[in-house]
């Protein structure tokens, strides 16, 4: 699934040829994903003939700010992702806008479950994806104290699951979880109530030092994830832990081999020797 910093890597291709173009159309043949409005053809009067002003970021939220105090958002789920350019046999086309300047922007989604809809600009803070989401991640003012105090908002949680947890802190997923708490040498299934002062700050200094580092090499591509010109993301040649089932422990002097283990109906993975 798309995380946050490949959302971040898309909105910064968005931002580089969008702004300023006009939708001249809109096609899909998969109109389930289109929440609001209801009808694609109400949709589609929408956002035509409106112009581009740019790209944001709200967790895993991607907003197109448009003219005419209109804002698309799109939610790529588990398996989209966004191509900028002529269609080129893009597989798993489901939706896309056709702009003025004679290119397309296409949803890929193998899984067809990608969310789209359009609502007023000045109306956002109205709809759950924007007000029910917490702290973004990486956000230069969401500092250690506010860090530890809405991870406590779930002392009995398990600490994977909590960090995954868009209600408490927006943008992680299960590839930066995994990396995050083995850079931290933090069990997963450990209580936040159990995590000791000095782990906390382990973990949000892992935190920002792992996205920054998936957001400067373009994120991660080990399953669907393409940046918006269809070129793979190199994260996962750094994985720690994150699909290293069976392998040997990276950290210096550990002896263990990574597990993967069911936390909450996802995968876990971890060393069970270094993650205490």
């Amino acid at each position: 699934m798309p995380e946050l910093p490949e959302v971040q890597t898309t909105i910064f291709g968005l931002n580089q040829f969008l702004p300023g173009l006009k939708i001249r159309g809109v096609w899909s043949d998969w109109k389930k994903m289109i929440k609001f409005p209801k009808s694609f053809n109400e949709f589609k009067k929408e956002v035509t003939g409106k112009k581009i002003i740019m790209a944001e970021r709200k967790g895993k939220n991607i907003l197109i700010h448009l003219s005419g105090n209109k804002t698309l958002l799109l939610h790529m789920k588990m398996t989209g992702f966004l191509f900028y350019g002529k269609d080129s046999g893009i597989k798993f086309k489901h939706f896309a806008l056709s702009l003025s300047d004679g290119s397309e922007l296409i949803l890929s989604d193998l899984r067809k479950f990608a969310k789209i809809l359009v609502w007023p600009t000045d109306n956002l803070a109205e709809l759950a994806d924007i007000n029910k989401i917490g702290p973004d991640a990486v956000d230069k003012d969401f500092s250690l104290k506010r860090f530890k105090e809405v991870l406590r908002k779930r002392p009995n949680g398990k600490i994977k699951q909590v960090l995954m947890d868009q209600n408490i802190i927006a943008g992680i997923g299960n590839i930066y979880s995994d990396e995050i708490l083995w850079c931290s040498g933090v069990h997963p299934l450990r209580k936040v109530s159990d995590i000791r002062e000095n782990e906390f700050g382990k973990i949000y200094k892992n935190t920002h030092l792992i996205l920054k580092k998936a957001i400067k090499l373009g994120g991660d591509s080990m399953s669907d994830y393409r940046n918006i010109y269809g070129e793979r993301g190199k994260y996962q040649d750094f994985h720690k832990a994150y699909h290293r089932e069976g392998k040997p422990c990276l950290k210096r002097g550990c002896k263990g081999r990574i597990k993967r283990i069911k936390v909450g109906g996802r995968s876990a993975c971890f060393c069970p020797v270094c993650q205490v």
